[in-house]
């Protein structure tokens, strides 16, 4: 345990950091899932809509340091191929 004060409130910053960081991963796997289902099951407008979403939610998280700039391209790029 850290005994430095700016120590001590840099691991409370870097655990707020880390559970903002997995809920917002977390959002954009779930509507990878709901894009890949619609597209499965023949739902093109709705898999357009989600696209959409999707590439504006990998933006934002690109914005907040959340994904690598090339990794949130990657994975735009592989959805858009379907």
């Amino acid at each position: 345990m850290a005994n430095i004060k700016s120590a001590i409130k840099r691991i409370d910053v870097a655990k707020r950091n880390a559970a903002r960081n997995k809920s917002v991963k977390t959002e954009i796997k779930n509507y990878i899932k709901k894009f890949e289902s619609a597209i499965n099951s023949g739902k093109v407008e709705e898999a357009r809509e989600l696209l959409k979403l999707t590439d504006k939610k990998l933006k934002r998280a690109v914005s907040k340091n959340v994904f690598h700039k090339n990794n949130a391209s990657r994975k735009i790029s592989k959805l858009a191929k379907n």
